[in-house]
């Protein structure tokens, strides 16, 4: 891979070394299930360099922090973790979700509220983020009319408070502020990168089973896993047929797969 687009490759990867808490969430939020025991957690852990006992007081912690729930030896999302997990399911079923048939209708979300403090405006622009919908001016949050209104619901919640929503045309609106409003092309040259870094990884990921490549790729993981998140989930209208998110979502099936495997034989021989 050219030095740029390495460059390029290494903004979108935080490799900074993982802490126990964040490999356990990601290891919980990437499994099948949503659901690990405490001996596939520790394997896990220990594949980063963390010792069964760190990875245990952290899993207390969590679950004091209510972030996970303990059940008969294994444990499971909660809280934000598991708002989270949704998001992230959501985001593996872009194929069904973006594929809705769009009728032209816009949704608009419009602050009704007169004071706002700091931290309802901050809460306000995570949750209509991670909803998909996009600031058009101050106050006014919109998207195409294509995903289920009742999705999310602690996050709609937030929005519902401090908003007044609308549904109607925005004829206005054309291709070119589209694609500005919702950083098209910034995510698609990313999800481009994304697909050749985890391309990259599957060529070699077999032949490597050292820590620093299991700690990369988990990483990469991480990162490919939150950009899917940031699609905005658009109908095919407004991006146009070549919108990476399908490969980037097939090759991340395959790298996911290919590394759950490794990270199985990795297991065995411990």
């Amino acid at each position: 891979m050219p030095a740029l687009r390495q460059s390029r490759v290494s903004d979108l990867i935080d490799t900074r070394p993982l802490s126990a808490r964040s490999v356990l969430a990601s290891a919980l939020l990437g499994s099948d299930e949503g659901r690990l025991t405490v001996g596939e957690l520790v394997a896990v852990a220990s594949l980063f360099g963390i010792s069964a006992g760190a990875a245990r007081t952290c899993l207390w912690r969590m679950v004091s922090n209510g972030e996970l729930a303990a059940d008969g030896g294994s444990y499971a999302l909660a809280g934000r973790l598991a708002e989270r997990r949704e998001r992230v399911d959501e985001a593996s079923r872009i194929d069904d979700v973006a594929a809705h048939r769009w009728d032209g209708t816009w949704e608009l979300a419009i602050v009704a509220l007169e004071r706002r403090s700091a931290a309802d405006r901050l809460e306000l622009r995570k949750a209509a983020t991670a909803l998909h919908l996009a600031e058009l001016r101050e106050g006014v949050w919109i998207r195409p009319d294509n995903l289920d209104p009742q999705r999310f619901p602690t996050l709609r919640a937030v929005v519902d408070q401090q908003c007044t929503h609308f549904l109607g045309a925005a004829t206005d609106i054309g291709a070119q502020k589209v694609r500005t409003l919702f950083s098209l092309d910034e995510w698609a040259e990313s999800a481009k990168l994304l697909v050749d870094a985890m391309d990259a990884a599957l060529d070699t990921g077999e032949r490597d089973d050292s820590t620093e490549s299991f700690t990369y790729e988990f990483a990469l993981s991480i990162a490919v896993v939150r950009h899917l998140q940031l699609d905005p989930l658009l109908p095919a209208e407004l991006t146009g047929e070549r919108w990476p998110a399908q490969r980037l979502r097939g090759t991340y099936r395959r790298f996911d797969r290919a590394f759950k495997r490794r990270m199985s034989s990795a297991f065995r021989r411990r």
